[in-house]
């Protein structure tokens, strides 16, 4: 069929047709579409997929349909989609398949994360498409399981240069904004025909003449509609008609279309009903499977033909619905007692070794009365499901197996697991719910203190902030004595939330909660990492910095050393060890926590944390002066946390903006960011956001503004804020002849310099002293600073010296050294892309009598932050495999970007790659 020519029987849908010759044209040319149709009910999307599929000559067709009543079982979408792509499963690299293979309970394994299977997905695809293009349509998107949905849509925002179509189709206002993972994809919203088709095709399905005003009341009562207008007119007459349509407005338009199936639906004979409840409960459309249901409710072979007269099902290779509304009329319709009746022999024909856990369901939805045995069965589904990466469906069939429990004992415990795996499943308010019946039963003072940790964890997880406290530090009280290890873990929890509550955190701050995790339990011997950093940070609040150095300082050091062994904590715990080490200037620590946490999170596919460790990472680069690998990684980072739909990470954007530094307008984005964050608690931001702008004004030059930022960053002691504050107080002190400001800033430097000991800590405390210095002393204490920064990985910092010393040496009249100085200031900082801090030095390279002369532009500009980091991967040596499985795209796509790189930076093959990105 040629493009823009749509199928016969698509009346009025010639610019959608069209756009859907166009996707397919993409894909044919080796680029992926990817498209979500919106609509209400009826309005023709399935429609326009018949018309997609029918199109797409020479392609592979899959089809999944979300259903209502399968939104709890983990992988059940995804399971749809793949089944006739495994036989491509060997193809794929080992981590990948094996997820897979884990995921649809092929073989057994520890659970893999749903974005390491998303990646399997998507690398199926690909080579799938390798032999011909692919066409995926996924109607009724909105009632897939939630990891299918999830899942799909990382594929989605993953593809690129692989011959895939991939079409969802999602009705209009089912979902709400936060639980949309289709948001922000391209979409194609379908609404009801013009008037005059409208009128044309209601022309030919009413028999008879039909009076045009009641023929324009429907057309206008239906909103032009297909589906209504086919349904809510059939077997009427039009003298019927005439006689009054009824009014289609006075229930929702799907309501009415639903009650038209479900008119044809109870005309049937009760056999062929039954049939039709058994396929809506049955998703897969497993013929087979509905002859032997059949069979045992004693259902003859004519039902079937019954119901396909009626035209609401087909019987074929599979079992399709005329259209989804047929379903739902069908289940809700029923008497419950039937509906149970057809779940029991749904069960009873499911093979219990293969398809264990959807018989448990079945059995599930058939019960009435508590029964202690299906409840059993139901949490061993629970237990597969979690093992195969299934979190949500296992909090499904424990919230199902809590409600079947008979004895309270047991159905608090069973709550209580629910409950956590509701809120691993990311679910907080449900899991709340869960709770609170667990605290209706019988409970043992482990059991309730286990509760109330939990219930601190969730506040903590839905506002950053004070709230969380009262019950982290109860639940480590009743801990203590019982489970020491527990309790001790409960009190690191709770000072984790202190720190991030920060000026916010009430009465006492974190000083209180230091004091009382300090009389926590003694750590069991030898100490575990999560004891260590506990005993560090309690004395760090309840002293002082000096103190806490030596424990804190064992605390990395063995963090260090796990994060070369690849244990776990390191990525738990990295929100709280990245602010420990910063915080003691280590920024060998930070480079070390950073990598393998990135490294394990990419190997892992465990994007929940990536984008995490990807803005921390970002930081470092920024504090390396690599600009550029901070906006990718930043990249990534905002990329994955939309796959995910997890809050947004703006601390590593707002530092990569303050130290580029070229507009004033940033400050006035991070205080908005900052308004937001107070709203829910995290008074850390307050701190952070002063420092930042403190950063900013005194590239600007604008000394004052610079301290008046610093001064209020000063007002509370923030982890890993607070060093960084003083550095920028006791310049903006300096240099806005506020002499006292910059000594109290610097006698606390010195201070962390002398308890940290690292070269970064010593080198920008030498600097801070030369500035508050006069003659031969300054200038011993300037080198003394560029010695120390030179072997630290702070290049900004190292930069930020010369410029300063080289200002120092223009005043000393010193203009030839002082040129010096300030010519590696402004080749570092205009390298780096610190535009304002460069000006500076711009500024003073002219007053010393010399011309500056602009750089070339960067080739590196001409990438994009993604073809940057496939071209830094391609150039170690990484094959385009291990590229796409480090960044979550396809092979293919990192070919696709390979040549485009090639182009930008004039090579032709992968080993000038190094010496391309070296000149540039």
């Amino acid at each position: 069929m040629s493009s823009g020519t749509p199928r016969r029987g698509l009346r009025g849908r010639r610019g959608e047709c069209w756009a859907l010759d166009q996707v397919l044209v993409g894909a044919r040319a080796g680029q992926s579409q990817v498209l979500v149709l919106r609509g209400e009910p009826g309005v023709g999307k399935s429609a326009l997929v018949e018309y997609l599929a029918g199109s797409a000559t020479g392609c592979q067709i899959l089809r999944v349909a979300g259903v209502e009543s399968e939104m709890e079982l983990a992988f059940a979408g995804l399971h749809q989609l793949c089944m006739p792509m495994m036989g491509q499963l060997d193809r794929l690299p080992g981590p990948q398949r094996d997820a897979l293979a884990i995921a649809f309970g092929l073989s057994a394994g520890s659970a893999p994360d749903r974005f390491l299977v998303g990646l399997a997905v998507l690398s199926l695809l690909a080579e799938v498409a390798e032999e011909q293009p692919v066409v995926c349509a996924v109607d009724d998107a909105q009632w897939l399981d939630r990891v299918s949905a999830q899942t799909l849509a990382f594929v989605a925002r993953r593809l690129l240069a692989e011959r895939v179509v991939l079409v969802f189709v999602v009705r209009t206002s089912t979902l709400a904004p936060g639980d949309d993972p289709w948001v922000g994809l391209r979409e194609l919203v379908v609404r009801g025909l013009r008037d005059d088709d409208a009128r044309a095709l209601l022309d030919s399905v009413v028999p008879g003449r039909l009076d045009e005003r009641v023929r324009d009341r429907i057309v206008a009562e239906t909103r032009g509609n297909p589906l209504a207008l086919l349904e809510l007119t059939r077997g009427l007459t039009a003298a019927e008609l005439a006689g009054g349509f009824g009014r289609p407005d006075a229930r929702p338009l799907a309501s009415q279309i639903e009650q038209s199936f479900l008119r044809r639906i109870v005309s049937l004979p009760d056999a062929a009903q039954r049939l039709l409840l058994a396929a809506a409960a049955e998703p897969v459309g497993d013929v087979p499977l509905l002859r032997r249901v059949a069979e045992q409710l004693d259902i003859g072979a004519d039902a079937a033909g019954e119901a396909e007269a009626a035209g609401l099902i087909e019987f074929g290779a599979r079992v399709r619905f005329r259209h989804p509304l047929v379903r739902s009329a069908a289940y809700r319709a029923a008497d419950p007692g039937v509906r149970r009746d057809v779940h029991r022999a749904l069960a009873e024909a499911t093979d219990p070794e293969f398809d264990s856990d959807r018989r448990a369901w079945h059995r599930a939805h058939a019960a009435v009365e508590p029964d202690e045995a299906l409840a059993g069965e139901l949490e061993r589904s629970a237990g597969r499901a979690q093992a195969r990466g299934g979190i949500a469906a296992a909090a499904a069939f424990l919230r199902r197996a809590t409600e079947l429990t008979p004895d309270p004992a047991r159905r608090g415990t069973r709550a209580a697991a629910a409950a956590q795996a509701t809120f691993e499943a990311g679910d907080p308010d449900a899991a709340l719910e869960l709770l609170a019946a667990a605290e209706m039963g019988p409970l043992d003072e482990v059991q309730y203190a286990r509760l109330v940790r939990l219930r601190g964890q969730i506040v903590f997880a839905r506002r950053r902030g004070s709230e969380a406290l009262p019950f982290l530090l109860d639940a480590a009280g009743r801990l203590e004595g019982i489970d020491d290890g527990q309790a001790r873990e409960a009190y690191l929890e709770a000072l984790g939330a202190a720190v991030v509550a920060g000026r916010l955190c009430g009465r006492g701050g974190v000083r209180a909660v230091a004091e009382a995790a300090r009389a926590a339990p003694r750590a069991p011997q030898p100490p575990r990492l999560t004891d260590l950093l506990l005993d560090g940070l309690a004395t760090r609040f309840t002293e002082d910095y000096v103190q806490g150095a030596p424990p804190l300082k064992r605390a990395l050091r063995a963090f260090r050393q796990a994060a070369e062994r690849g244990e776990d904590d390191v990525m738990r715990w990295l929100w709280l060890t990245w602010l420990v080490a910063s915080d003691m200037w280590d920024d060998e620590t930070c480079q070390a926590l950073t990598t393998r946490a990135v490294r394990a999170a990419r190997e892992t596919g465990a994007l929940n944390f990536l984008p995490l460790a990807l803005s921390y990472r970002a930081i470092q680069h920024v504090h390396a002066g690599e600009f550029g690998l901070a906006s990718a990684l930043i990249d990534e980072s905002d990329t994955m946390t939309e796959v995910t739909g997890n809050s947004p990470l703006g601390y590593a954007t707002a530092f990569l903006l303050v130290w580029r530094g070229d507009d004033v307008r940033v400050a006035e984005w991070i205080d908005g960011r900052v308004r937001d964050a107070v709203s829910w608690g995290e008074g850390r931001a307050i701190g952070t956001a002063n420092y930042l702008i403190a950063v900013l004004y005194n590239g600007l030059g604008r000394y004052q503004d610079a301290l008046a930022r610093a001064e209020r960053a000063w007002e509370h002691e923030e982890l890993a804020g607070f060093g960084f504050t003083l550095f920028e107080q006791v310049e903006a002190g300096a240099r806005s002849d506020a002499p006292e400001a910059a000594a109290a800033a610097l006698r606390r430097l010195e201070e962390q310099a002398e308890a940290s000991g690292t070269d970064w800590s010593l080198g920008v405390v030498a600097r801070s002293r030369a500035l508050l210095s006069d003659g031969p002393a300054a200038d011993l204490l300037y080198r003394e600073a560029i010695e120390h920064l030179e072997r630290s990985r702070a290049a900004v910092y190292l930069a930020r010296t010369h410029l300063v010393y080289g200002e120092w040496l223009r005043r000393e009249n010193r203009r030839v050294d002082a040129r010096e100085h300030l010519r590696i200031a402004f080749e570092m900082l205009q390298g780096f892309g610190a535009r304002a801090f460069a000006e500076r030095a711009r500024r003073e390279l002219l007053a010393t009598g010399e011309s500056v002369r602009q750089r070339a532009v960067d080739v590196r500009e001409a990438l994009t932050a993604q073809e940057a980091q496939i071209a830094r991967l391609a150039a170690d040596g990484k094959t385009n495999s291990e590229i796409g499985a480090e960044l979550f795209i396809s092979p293919r796509t990192v070919e696709w970007h390979l040549h485009k790189v090639f182009t930008k930076l004039d090579v032709n093959s992968r080993n000038k790659l190094h010496g391309a990105l070296a000149r540039a």
